[in-house]
């Protein structure tokens, strides 16, 4: 089962494009595991991962933090802070 990666706003830009679907180690299982494993697959992942450090991040479309548990089948999202007024 694929895990599927979403991208939104700035993020989305810099990446141009909205989604990803990779079938995930057996060895990722946070989204901070998720975050490292990515950048070694895409070099632009990697750049954004690294100009983008306040990426916030939901995990089955609930805010999720660095040590969320991740698993395939998942539905991951990344997406730069908001505000709001």
């Amino acid at each position: 089962m694929k895990t599927r990666i979403l991208y939104f706003a700035s993020l989305r830009d810099f990446l141009q494009r909205e989604e990803d679907q990779y079938e995930l180690p057996e060895n990722v299982k946070t989204v901070d595991g998720l975050k490292r494993w990515l950048s070694k697959q895409d070099e632009s992942l990697k750049k954004a991962f690294e100009t983008m450090p306040r990426l916030r991040s939901a995990v089955n479309q609930e805010m999720a933090e660095n040590e969320t548990a991740v698993k395939n089948g998942d539905e991951v999202a990344f997406f730069p802070p908001v505000t709001g007024g």
